[in-house]
């Protein structure tokens, strides 16, 4: 009976695994055999998408490079994906809200995946969860290959793994997820690679091609010394770097905008001027003739006419951006921008657009940065600012109802309703992180109160009466369209990006 049991087991085993179909590497799951493949692999990375997500999109091929490596190198890590529009049960389950979503599961346990979305970002983000820290490097031979398995590797030189000093470097390699590490003990592999006592070797396949550290074995140290090497001294911006460049430690990023064809002197002074720069400020080129970057274009308010030109933005929780004093993008113009930069000698560009001859003649008034204060701070007067972004489909979609309120209150001379370009215009005082944002600026207060109650004609006019008490904590409706869903995760986007 026992061995009947085991067998009828073994055959239902069977019979799930056979049920799981396959896509390019990846497991396709449903509601029907989720739960069986999960509890059949120890490690499991499963992808939540929508089939019209244009981010799903660009992540599927890389996602299933990844799958097919994994499967070629016989490794017990699988991947697998859900429609999350057709298996509602599952993303609700675990609490999808947004496309994609990508949750690692340990021994059947989930966990937020927090790596990059290119296949050898994916791998080595999941190497790194399941088995050591760093790669046990044994021979010469062992050591070259791992320096060519990625265009970046770190390894650790430590006669001595108990040691302080390999510790402190472990304790880094567990941390960051998508750069190999390998550490050695061999002195072979010491004599090879020109390493006389212990220490940390960054090697990169361009510019120097390695980096020794120098100073104290310790965490803080090892990781600015990896996080100032690992990103070539210029690098393009392309959705393959967005999240090398974006997920980095280095905050301070200075732009080149100019056509890529043609323009290799420019590019090559931005790069000898970015040499004086290394691991304070990130130099980034942008090719204007390339489509996708336009969005990011705009967001610096920047027109072809002005092309080539150069920007500086600091990716702190508000983001603040920086323009040159002087014209021209040539060696010199570049580092004495990054310089002011770094010397506090430069005030944050704030944009605006012209003010209107009639932005105030009809019901809902037009601000730009230019006129903004004088009329959102005005003491005398509740002035109501929608902050929209023209894309925006959740914009588009409030739009009329905005209209409306403005035509309710035109002829109350105490409230003002008004609107304002917030990717053409720019105040220092209020910061916008999604659209549409909605602000009651309070007659006789400098206190700006944030709206994120229903957005509909009487929300807003209960809001008002209140003078701004009902509504201003209440949870925002969410909107189901998905179409516009994707309209607003390409604002996120782009507005996360720079």
């Amino acid at each position: 009976m026992i061995y009947f049991a085991f067998f009828a087991l073994a055959v239902i085993a069977r019979i799930s695994a056979a049920d799981v179909d396959e896509e390019d590497g990846v497991l396709v799951l449903t509601k029907s055999n989720f739960e069986s493949v999960i509890a059949d692999n120890d490690f499991v990375l499963v992808e939540f998408y929508a089939p019209w997500c244009g981010h799903c999109k660009a992540l599927a091929p890389e996602y299933s490079k990844a799958a097919l490596k994994l499967k070629e190198e016989g490794s017990n890590i699988k991947l697998g994906k859900v429609d999350a529009t057709v298996e509602s049960d599952l993303a609700e389950k675990f609490q999808v809200r947004g496309y994609p979503t990508l949750k690692f599961f340990r021994n059947g346990n989930p966990s937020e995946y927090a790596g990059g979305r290119q296949s050898a970002d994916i791998i080595n983000w999941l190497k790194k969860k399941t088995g050591p820290p760093a790669t046990e490097l044994k021979g010469t031979d062992a050591a070259s290959a791992f320096k060519e398995k990625q265009d970046v590797v770190v390894i650790g030189f430590f006669k001595d793994q108990e040691s302080d000093g390999a510790k402190e470097f472990l304790k880094v390699a567990s941390a960051l997820d998508d750069i190999p590490f390998g550490i050695t003990s061999d002195s072979e592999v010491f004599a090879d690679n020109k390493v006389d006592s212990d220490g940390v070797v960054l090697f990169k396949k361009f510019d120097e091609g390695r980096n020794d550290f120098e100073g104290e074995l310790k965490d803080d140290a090892i990781r600015s010394f990896i996080a100032g090497n690992r990103l070539p001294l210029v690098i393009e911006f392309t959705q393959e770097s967005a999240q090398k460049i974006f997920g980095g430690e280095i905050k301070n990023h200075i732009l080149l905008f100019l056509k890529k064809e043609g323009s290799e002197d420019v590019i090559n002074g931005f790069g000898q001027a970015a040499k004086d720069f290394k691991g304070k400020i990130l130099f980034i080129y942008l090719d204007t003739a390339n489509e996708d970057n336009g969005r990011i274009m705009e967001f610096f308010g920047l027109k072809e006419s002005e092309v080539p030109a150069l920007r500086l933005i600091t990716l702190a929780e508000d983001m603040t951006k920086f323009r040159p004093t002087e014209a021209g993008v040539d060696e010199n113009t570049v580092r004495k921008f990054a310089q002011d930069f770094l010397d506090g000698k430069l005030k944050p560009h704030l944009m605006s657009e012209e003010i209107a001859d009639d932005w105030d003649k009809k019901p809902v008034k037009v601000l730009v940065g230019k006129n903004f204060k004088e009329v959102a701070f005005n003491k005398d007067k509740a002035v109501f600012v929608e902050f929209y972004a023209p894309w925006c489909g959740h914009c588009k979609q409030l739009a009329p109802i905005w209209d409306e309120l403005g035509e309710a209150y035109k002829d109350n001379d105490k409230i003002v309703i008004a609107k304002m370009d917030a990717t053409a215009n720019e105040v220092e005082d209020v910061k916008i992180q999604s659209f549409p944002t909605l602000k009651y600026f309070p007659a006789g207060s400098d206190k700006i109160v944030e709206y994120n109650g229903e957005r509909t004609l009487a929300g807003f006019k209960k809001f008002l009466d209140s003078d701004g008490q009902d509504g201003a904590s209440a949870g925002a409706a969410e909107e189901e369209d998905e179409e516009e869903e994707e309209d607003a995760e390409d604002g996120d986007q782009a507005r996360d990006e720079l």
